[in-house]
């Protein structure tokens, strides 16, 4: 029987974190301070198997304001290092749907 211990504790993650955050204040975490698609698409790419100069990299986006970027997620608890130094991986908490941006707007 296949260990599925990883995949469990990442729908546990998820389902505590949709409670914690809903779609809508996720999203306002995300794309505050003026960000755009462009740190959705980072956001988005915070699945467990990139590190912080991965993600960066692949978006073409400066390191030291999307390290400034990630310190924000990781302070709001919406993104987790795994592991450390350099080879932490970045974990969020759930992916956002790609019209996140479109329904940006003040919370209730």
């Amino acid at each position: 029987m296949p260990d599925n211990s990883e995949a469990l504790l990442r729908a546990v993650l998820s389902v505590t974190a949709r409670q914690t955050f809903p779609p809508d204040k996720l999203t306002e975490i995300v794309l505050s301070k003026g960000a755009g698609a462009k740190q959705l698409q980072a956001f988005n790419l915070c699945d467990g198997t990139k590190g912080q100069g991965e993600v960066a990299k692949a978006l073409k986006l400066d390191s030291g304001n999307f390290s400034k970027t990630v310190g924000r997620w990781i302070d709001a608890g919406i993104v987790f290092r795994l592991g450390e130094g350099r080879e932490a991986k970045l974990l969020h908490v759930y992916p956002l749907n790609g019209d996140a941006t479109k329904k940006k707007g003040p919370s209730k």
